[in-house]
């Protein structure tokens, strides 16, 4: 029955808030273990059983000899970094001479104040705040896990000595830094403090003295109860926990006979203060206008002028993403691509790299295949200005390349493919994958050669993968030219579209028309509107020529003599 009593979950507790911590205000209950509290105790957990209401048996009245019940039992709210002081404080604090800090100084004459009022309310009680030269020896022999035959990692030791309390550190006086910002020589105090995370905290102990009576004042009975901390985010860490609705927590002291072992029980509630009405109203407006200004700070940085571009002209942006590449011979791949803008009307600013080279990854067996994860991002933006009207001009998209290669330890280098694809022309998320090939020889000899000592067949032009932006022709013949079919890349891209001819269509439209139908001409999409167009301006020639002939030829009625 006993267990079921007893709160064992001293696991810590994170609780965020806004209000100032100022305002935090906690109620320690500390009581002493006894065959009549313990009994007086139990029947909570018995209810509606025939038994013994044990409350009626009270025990007796302290006698002479006997300890007060200001020893057995005490409460004390306390608030944050409120400071209580110990036995052991009020006893060395009023000898000046172990008086050595100016905090030390300001606590004895605190000390003298609370004397000469009538002494301290508090007994066993006490606390430690963030100002106070305190650590709790716990926290650092503390365990990560539960095994019994555990050994603290060179994470775990370093962490355990770095006590996190706030500082206010000024890096910047005037305009000439505080401190050099690289240490070229750190020494093992400099690592230690700050290869680590160090959030800054505030930390208070609430603490107790479980010492028999008459022999308070011994460090060795010092004994902690909970621990606050507080960042500047407003986190609050609360170890153990706020009692709450569960049992008391319980604390066993040991001592060398055995009147001096004892139990205790405590509690911990957050008897903070609720904020009025009223408050919280001035409080939500108060917020309300901080986060106003913000938002016209913000609006200030950002302008109110949306850059616009140029009538007729079409702004192309594309954040893509080079996947994966799988299919191959060899492992470790690199791919090198490059987006080629066609030479009519479409131009990129000068800063913008139109190509790029991934890192090399090694491949992964998924199925039948060896995948390559690159996961390289790029990103490159577009302009096109329709300046010619006329039916006959075609305009053309942008044309994504890929080369595939494969570097060994040896650093040989094989080409493993080639390939191409077209941009999408409608706006959104596009995932595209691209078959590539490479070309190849006849004959042992090139494979052999292509294995030992690496190299193979490389085009001078990638754009011969498609139609070579040299070629003049009418028509491209590639008999005779050898390939092989290897593996496959895949693309992620995102592709936004600016242009003004947007602001002219209906935003209620189900489906959305491509760029390339809202600005006429764009693309092959809008061929049969240009056949149309050409068909009526042909139409109208012939009418106007057939105005201008004789009416003697044009008539039907027409007789030859």
């Amino acid at each position: 029955m006993a267990e079921a009593v007893w709160s064992t979950d001293t696991g810590e507790a994170v609780y965020r808030s806004r209000d100032p911590v100022r305002n935090l205000r906690l109620r320690v209950h500390l009581q002493r273990i006894t065959s009549s509290n313990f009994l007086h105790y139990q029947p909570a957990a018995q209810m509606g059983k025939d038994l013994i209401d044990l409350a009626t048996f009270r025990p007796p009245q302290a006698a002479s000899g006997h300890r007060p019940d200001e020893e057995e039992e005490e409460e004390v709210v306390i608030g944050w970094q409120e400071k209580l002081f110990s036995q052991f404080e009020v006893d060395l604090y009023q000898n000046e001479s172990a008086c050595q800090s100016p905090l030390d100084h300001q606590y004895r004459q605190e000390i003298l104040k609370l004397e000469n009022s009538g002494g301290r309310k508090n007994r066993r009680i006490f606390t430690y705040t963030d100002s106070d030269r305190y650590t709790d020896l716990e926290e650092y022999c503390q365990k990560i896990t539960t095994s019994a035959s555990e050994v603290p990692s060179f994470l775990a030791e370093r962490m355990a000595n770095v006590r996190r309390r706030r500082q206010d550190r000024r890096g910047v006086e005037g305009s000439k830094l505080k401190s050099r910002i690289v240490t070229w020589e750190p020494s093992e105090d400099f690592i230690r403090n700050n290869h680590a995370i160090n959030t800054p905290l505030q930390t208070m102990y609430i603490m107790a003295d479980l010492g028999p009576y008459g022999k308070l004042g011994y460090k060795v009975h010092e004994h902690v109860l909970c621990i606050l901390k507080v960042d500047s985010n407003g986190v609050i860490t609360v170890k153990p926990d706020f009692t709450g609705i569960k049992g008391p927590y319980r604390i066993e002291t040991e001592g060398e006979k055995q009147e001096h072992t004892s139990a205790w029980k405590y509690t911990i509630d957050n008897v903070s203060s609720l904020a009025q009405p009223e408050e919280e109203e001035r409080e939500q407006r108060v917020f309300k206008d901080l986060y106003g200004r913000h938002k016209e700070y913000l609006s200030s940085l950002v302008g109110t002028d949306f850059e616009m571009i140029a009538p007729g002209a079409l702004r192309l942006f594309v954040n893509g993403e080079v996947v994966s590449a799988q299919g191959y011979e060899y492992d470790n791949l690199y791919v090198h691509f490059f987006v080629e803008l066609p030479a009519a009307n479409w131009s990129s600013p000068p800063f913008q790299q139109l190509s790029g080279v991934t890192q090399a990854c090694a491949t992964k067996s998924l199925g039948m295949d060896k995948v390559a994860y690159f996961s390289f991002p790029f990103t490159f933006e577009a302009f096109f200005l329709h300046e010619d009207e006329s039916a006959e001009s075609l305009p053309e998209w942008p044309v994504l390349y890929c080369k595939v290669l494969s570097l060994d330890f040896w650093q040989r280098y094989r080409v493993e493919g080639y390939g191409a694809v077209v941009l999408p022309a409608t706006p959104g998320s596009h995932t595209l994958t691209v078959s590539t090939w490479r070309p190849m020889e006849l004959g042992l000899v090139a494979e052999l050669r292509r294995f030992f000592i690496g190299g193979s067949l490389e085009l001078e032009d990638p754009s011969y993968v498609r139609i070579p932006g040299t070629f003049k022709g009418e028509r491209l013949s590639r008999f005779g030219f050898r390939t092989e079919t290897t593996g496959t890349v895949t693309f992620r891209l995102h592709c936004l579209q600016q242009s003004r001819a947007f602001m002219e269509s209906n935003s209620l439209r189900k489906q959305m028309r491509s760029v390339l139908d809202r600005l006429e001409g764009f693309s092959q999409q809008s061929s049969t509107h240009n056949v149309l167009e050409a068909f009526r301006r042909a139409r109208r020639r012939m009418q106007e020529a057939r105005e201008s002939l004789p009416q003697d030829l044009v008539s039907p009625t027409g007789t030859l003599t």
